[in-house]
């Protein structure tokens, strides 16, 4: 995910390719990137597009970057096809 914080809304805006080559989702957050504000707003965010408690989403990577990797729990198909609809409509 790259996220882009004090974004003014929480949105996730689609997919981007970066310059190296990696797709991203794109997604932007109100809250500031202080003390792990804006990386919680983003989990909280991702779980509710995704149809799962906020308690199943993990930043594993990139606490204080801009790209984050996280990690989803639940049903491999269902998540899939939520990401699958999250890609298309941004």
């Amino acid at each position: 995910v790259r996220l882009t914080p004090k974004g003014g809304r929480n949105a996730i805006e689609g997919i981007d390719v970066l310059s190296d080559g990696r797709a991203v989702l794109k997604a932007r957050v109100a809250a500031p990137p202080s003390e792990g504000e804006a990386n919680d707003a983003l989990c909280r965010l991702i779980a509710k597009a995704m149809g799962v408690p906020p308690r199943d989403v993990a930043l594993v990577a990139g606490a204080s970057a801009r790209i984050k990797r996280l990690t989803i729990a639940g049903d491999g198909p269902t998540l899939i096809a939520a990401l699958e609809k999250i890609a298309v409509t941004g």
